[in-house]
């Protein structure tokens, strides 16, 4: 009996993280069924011709904020949802920064309610926090995907760990084997200083650069590395902004640390001189850095030091991000749905292959965070998780355009080449012909049916927070 499948993507060109060849992809029930020669294809109730575009795999955004719930008149997950299926992104990793902050069964479940508008599939971070310590066990048992720890402080106000609560974390969580992601930035430090500027009648856009200088974020990846290699914890730092972080992340993986990063392409296509350019908007955490720190990120995707890019999405209204003071403007900006084409384009121009792009964008996220190969990989068996791109298709990036509810991006009238036209998340369109498809909000799931990460290996377990007070 003639096994038919649900949808043929025909004549298109597959790009995986090895090689870009021609070849046809069939899927039925929600994942990919084959991959190969047209002729090869079974029969199919729908063919979508390829012809002159590129197949590949969804990509995987382990770092958004989507605001929901708390805030959500800056984004929430159909919005912010809506922005990841328009820019060829099915999967998302979404942040506990909210109201109430997902750091308490209670807050994980209202997260959860709040997913359930969801068009693409989602993996959703507990808070690890010094509060919240003796929650951490029951956030496990409740689906969280990961976890994420804030070294310094950014958009929520909510408090930096101490050292020692710093390392008790790790202990717990390394037991379990789930990944803990940093905001990398020594609070300390960078409340000082902003004082001290603040104190001095200092207020421009480029001050919020002077508050937070490299360091402040060396020091915390090499503080976070060594609590991990003590620990046996996974970390995954993220959004590095400077090429200084770069030696400790090498010198912990040369330790045997499992340590991953990214970067986001507004450190990788900005550089200090935005800040007079572009103003306020500008203003993140971590900042926009110095040209050297721009061409040393680079090089560190070029190496492999850096795994992966993501986007740090952290919508705000724009009256929010134009406020006259530096240091009452929000900070942040929308990503999610700029990523694809702001990277495609840096393909274009020769800065990456696109077999790079696939790796930094879809199969070293789907390796960290225990979701390959059902993700990140377009092969018999993992789910049809699609972005059909264009690669010669030219665009311009307007805010206004965005379907994130924050009309507002530094990336504003950018031309891109290289656009996702169709997204497929587990074999259904949510994305056609750059159109959001009716009738998807819902069909993003959670990650953890397939979520898969490697046996924990918790170290010094007999001198442990708990072991010491048993």
């Amino acid at each position: 009996m003639t096994e038919f499948a649900d949808l043929v993507i025909a004549n298109g060109r597959v790009a995986t993280e090895d090689a870009v060849f021609p070849a046809s992809v069939a899927i039925r029930d929600g994942a990919i069924m084959a991959v190969g020669d047209h002729g090869a294809m079974p029969p199919a109730r729908e063919v979508l011709d390829a012809a002159g575009l590129h197949v590949l795999p969804g990509a995987i955004d382990v770092h958004v904020h989507f605001r929901d719930p708390g805030y959500t008149h800056k984004e929430d997950w159909d919005t912010g949802t809506a922005a990841a299926a328009m820019g060829g992104v099915t999967t998302v990793f979404e942040m506990p920064n909210v109201i109430p902050p997902t750091s308490t069964p209670e807050g994980l479940r209202a997260k959860q309610a709040a997913a359930a508008k969801a068009r693409v599939d989602f993996g959703l971070y507990g808070l690890l926090g010094e509060e919240n310590l003796e929650h951490v066990e029951a956030l496990v048992a409740g689906g969280v995907n990961a976890f994420k720890l804030y070294m310094g402080n950014t958009f929520g106000d909510l408090p930096s760990p101490s050292t020692g609560a710093m390392l008790e974390a790790f202990e717990i969580v390394a037991r379990h084997g789930l990944r803990i992601s940093l905001h990398a930035e020594t609070a300390s430090i960078m409340a000082r200083r902003t004082q001290r500027l603040r104190d001095a009648g200092k207020d421009t856009p480029l001050d919020h650069l002077r508050s937070r200088p490299a360091v402040v974020a060396t020091e915390a990846v090499s503080r976070a590395c060594v609590l991990a290699e003590w620990t046996g914890a996974r970390i995954h730092v993220l959004h590095i902004s400077s090429g200084d972080e770069l030696r400790p992340l090498r010198e912990a993986r040369a330790r045997g640390v499992d340590v991953t990063g990214e970067t986001c392409p507004h450190y990788l296509l900005f550089d200090e001189r935005a800040y007079d350019e572009i103003g306020p908007v500008i203003r993140v955490n971590p900042p926009v850095r110095e040209k050297p720190h721009q061409e040393a990120l680079w090089r560190g995707l070029a190496d492999g030091v850096i795994d992966m890019i993501a986007t740090d999405h952290a919508p705000h209204a724009p009256e929010e991000k134009t406020r006259n003071t530096i240091w009452q403007v929000d900070c942040g900006f929308p990503g999610v749905e700029t990523q694809m084409p702001l990277m495609l384009t840096q393909v274009a121009r020769g800065r990456l292959s696109l077999t790079d792009y696939v790796r930094l964008s879809a199969g070293a996220p789907a390796r960290a965070f225990g979701l390959f190969p059902r993700k990140g990989a377009l092969i018999p068996g993992a789910d049809a998780d699609i972005a059909v791109v264009d690669l010669a298709r030219e665009e311009r990036i307007a805010a206004g355009a965005l379907h994130s509810r924050a009309k507002v991006t530094p990336f504003e009238g950018m031309g891109v080449r290289g656009v996702p036209v169709h997204t497929l998340v587990r074999g259904r369109f949510v994305m056609r012909d750059r159109a959001l498809v009716p009738g998807t909000e819902g069909w993003g799931q959670s990650v953890g049916r397939v979520q898969r990460m490697p046996e924990p290996r918790p170290r010094h377990v007999d001198q442990t927070m708990a072991a010491i007070t048993a």
